[in-house]
């Protein structure tokens, strides 16, 4: 019998799960639509069918030791989702209590980037740290930071949002009801935000200005960049000086040895890299400079899955 931990990755459109083997092998995994149920209650039971389903049909025979949940707004300490914005249930929702009574094993819930911050010291490119911080660059701006082994909670579960460090006071307006927060200009959104901005504001020419607004999406720009068009590298310049002068200040307090970065943006590479890098140098106390390396992720497209299990392995390992 071959033991597994159930790694879920909730989001707002699927829900993504897969059976982990310590060593962060994939041996089965499925998929479900998210919001199509009216209450949390049908949505979890969908789920654990589903999981049920997908291991019992498995050509291994598997043992689920455990559950792993990233979630928008998980609480680590509380084992609840709590206010959502990109779900459609709302108000505090029992996701650990649900799942533990439908399987019981342990279940064990965080956030999406917290849980890719996991993921990356037990199977990625953090395995020999114990200080260090994983970016994910989607839709906003998601962060799981790392002290000394262990990842940074604070007191109500909630630490460690440097997406919303406000960078321009009164500055554009955040799903989060305040102005100025450093996802609004750093995400596949704010990537679009500002090449709108800027097309207003350049009159030069720009394969941008012939894509309607609800049809632009951040890899256009990038793609645009990297064919030589001046106004989409000074977008990226523009988003990567931004976040390089926001890392300088998170560095200054947590002391990372590395920062990796995660997801569609990221994948945009040097172009968005390289104006990080600049900015981070130019902006860090001397006390940190040329110590931090800027790391694109080595989980690639399983990171949300593997980070959610590794909820359940650090425990079981360590």
């Amino acid at each position: 019998m071959i033991d597994i931990a159930i790694g879920i990755d909730i989001g707002g459109t699927n829900t993504v799960f897969s059976g982990i083997t310590s060593d962060g092998e994939c041996l089965v995994s499925g998929v479900i639509p998210t919001q199509t149920k009216d209450r949390f209650e049908d949505f979890i039971d969908d789920l654990i069918l589903n999981i049920k389903q997908i291991v019992d049909s498995s050509n291994d025979e598997l043992n689920i030791i455990g559950v792993g949940i990233g979630a928008p707004n998980g609480n680590y300490r509380t084992g609840t989702i709590d206010k959502a914005a990109n779900l459609r249930w709302k108000g505090k929702l029992e996701l650990v209590r649900l799942v533990e009574e439908r399987l019981k094993v342990p279940v064990k819930l965080t956030n999406d980037a917290n849980a890719a911050a996991l993921g990356e010291r037990m199977f990625g490119g953090a395995k020999d740290m114990s200080d260090f911080m994983v970016i994910t660059l989607g839709t906003g701006l998601g962060s799981g930071i790392v002290v000394n082994g262990d990842l940074l909670y604070g007191h109500d579960g909630f630490a460690g949002e440097v997406g919303h460090i406000i960078m321009r006071p009164g500055g554009r307006e955040c799903g989060c009801g305040r102005r100025g927060c450093l996802e609004t200009y750093v995400s596949a959104t704010g990537v679009k935000r500002s090449a709108y901005k800027m097309l207003a504001k350049h009159m030069g020419e720009s394969s941008l200005r012939n894509i309607p607004y609800h049809g632009l999406t951040a890899k256009m720009v990038a793609d645009a960049a990297n064919e030589g068009d001046l106004l989409a590298m000074e977008i990226f310049a523009y988003t990567g000086k931004m976040l390089g002068e926001a890392l300088a200040n998170v560095a200054a307090v947590t002391s990372p040895k590395a920062i990796f970065f995660f997801g569609g943006l990221a994948k945009a590479g040097d172009l968005l890299f390289e104006p990080i890098r600049e900015a981070l140098e130019k902006n860090i106390l001397f006390l940190y400079k040329d110590k931090i390396s800027l790391l694109p992720s080595e989980l690639g497209d399983d990171a949300a899955v593997l980070g959610a299990s590794a909820l359940i392995w650090n425990d079981k390992l360590n």
